[in-house]
C-alpha cells in the first residue's frame, strides 16, 4: 500500500542535539497533488525544527480549513495538534497559548483561510503579538473548490479557466506589517535555502512571527497568466538572502565591511540579514512598506525577513498572565479561598 509510510529508517541517521533524528519530526504521507508547494512548506518546517532541536512533543500545530490547513498531518506526527473551522485558527492557537506558554505554536494557514473568512481574526491575532509562527501558504487560489481567485489573487493574473481578475490582491505581510506584528518575512516555497532560516528564526522569535510563502498550486494556478505559478514567481523574485545562527558555541568569521547586518533576536539567537545594495534595515516599519511596495511595483516579489522588532512585550506578558501552565497549577492557586477575593473587591473600590 504506497499510502503507508515505512516504520523502518536508517539506523545511522544523524540526531540533533537533543537526540531525534529528522525522521522523529515526519508525519503522515500527503495527499496533496503531486508537486504542490506546500508540501516544500511542510519539509522546510520539519527540517527547521529538527535543526532547531525543539522536541516534538514540545510544539502544538494549529490550523483552518483548505489544502494548506492539511499540512500539519504531513510533519511533526509527535506533536500536539488541532484542525480548526475555516478561518478561526486565531482563536485556537490564542486559547492554547494563554493556558500553556511553553509550548511553540506553530499556525499553518492559507491565503483563502487568513485572507478571506479569517480575516476578522488574523488582524486581532497580528495586534496583540500572540507568540507564535504564522506561516500562509499563499497560491492565489481556492484549490479544494477548483481553483477560483482567492482574495491575495494578484490584479491580472488569469485563471486557469481564462477569467482575467479584476481586482487588487490583499498583501499580508503589508497587512501584519501595518497591524504591528513584531516579525514580517516572506518566502517562496521552492527556496528551502531561505525559507527553512526563516521558520527558525520565526520560531525563536518571542512575539507574533508571520511568514507569507508563495506556494504555487500546479493543478489551479500554475499556467501562463497565473502571478503565483512556479515560472513566474521564480522569474520575478527578489530575494534577500538569509540565515540562521542559534547562539550556542562562539561562532567566529570575517565579512567585508557593510555587507552583512546581524539582528539579535529576544533569546539571544542571531539572524544575519545580507544587505540588499542601498542597505537594509530591519528595525523599520516604514521602510519595509516602502521596499515592499516599490517591488510590488516593479512586478517583483520581495522575500526575506521585511522586519523585527525582538523587544515588543507579547500577549501573555501585556495581560501579566500565570507563567505557570493552567494544566500545572493546583487547588491552592486555582482557589485561594474567600480571604483573597475579598482583598480582590476591596482594591476596586
Amino acid at each position: 500500500m504506497s499510502y503507508v509510510k515505512p516504520k523502518f529508517r536508517h539506523p545511522n541517521l544523524p540526531t540533533n542535539r537533543r537526540g531525534y533524528t529528522v525522521a522523529d519530526y515526519d508525519g503522515a504521507i500527503s495527499t496533496l497533488c503531486a508537486g504542490c508547494g506546500h508540501d516544500s512548506i511542510s519539509a522546510a518546517i520539519r527540517n527547521a525544527c529538527f535543526k532547531s532541536a525543539i522536541e516534538p512533543h514540545r510544539i502544538a500545530k494549529v490550523s483552518g480549513i483548505g489544502c494548506s490547513s492539511k499540512m500539519p498531518t504531513y510533519f511533526l506526527g509527535k506533536s500536539h495538534g488541532f484542525n480548526s473551522v475555516h478561518g478561526r485558527m486565531p482563536s485556537v492557537a490564542t486559547g492554547a497559548s494563554l493556558a500553556n506558554r511553553d509550548l511553540t505554536y506553530i499556525g499553518v494557514s492559507g491565503d483563502g483561510d487568513t485572507a478571506s473568512i479569517g480575516m476578522g481574526q488574523f488582524v486581532h491575532l497580528v495586534r496583540r503579538n500572540l507568540n507564535m509562527t504564522y506561516i500562509v501558504a499563499n497560491n492565489g487560489c481556492y484549490g479544494l473548490t477548483k481553483g477560483q481567485d482567492s482574495a491575495t489573487a494578484d490584479i491580472g493574473s488569469i485563471a486557469k479557466g481564462g477569467a482575467v481578475n479584476p481586482f487588487e490582491g490583499i498583501d499580508l505581510a503589508s497587512l501584519a506589517l501595518l497591524q504591528g506584528a513584531s516579525f514580517v518575512a516572506r518566502s517562496f516555497s521552492g527556496d528551502k535555502g531561505q525559507l527553512e532560516p526563516l521558520i527558525r528564526a520565526a520560531m525563536a522569535h518571542k512575539g507574533f512571527a508571520f511568514i507569507d510563502v508563495v506556494s504555487p498550486c500546479v493543478t489551479f494556478n500554475n499556467h501562463a497568466g497565473s502571478t503565483k505559478s512556479y515560472a513566474e514567481t521564480r522569474e520575478h523574485l527578489a530575494p534577500m538572502p538569509v540565515d540562521f545562527v542559534p547562539m550556542r558555541d562562539e561562532i567566529t568569521t570575517t565579512y567585508d565591511p557593510g555587507t552583512t547586518q546581524a539582528v539579535t533576536l529576544h533569546d539571544g539567537s542571531v539572524i544575519h540579514l545580507q544587505k540588499a545594495a542601498n542597505g537594509v534595515k530591519t528595525d523599520d516599519r516604514t521602510a519595509a512598506l516602502l521596499r515592499m511596495q516599490e517591488a510590488r511595483d516593479e512586478g517583483n516579489i520581495l522575500t526575506g525577513l521585511m522586519f523585527l522588532d525582538p523587544n515588543q512585550a507579547d500577549l501573555n506578558q501585556v495581560l501579566n498572565l500565570a507563567t505557570t501552565p493552567l494544566n500545572k497549577l493546583g487547588k491552592d492557586e486555582l482557589c485561594p479561598g474567600s480571604k483573597v477575593l475579598k482583598s480582590i473587591n476591596e482594591g476596586l473600590r
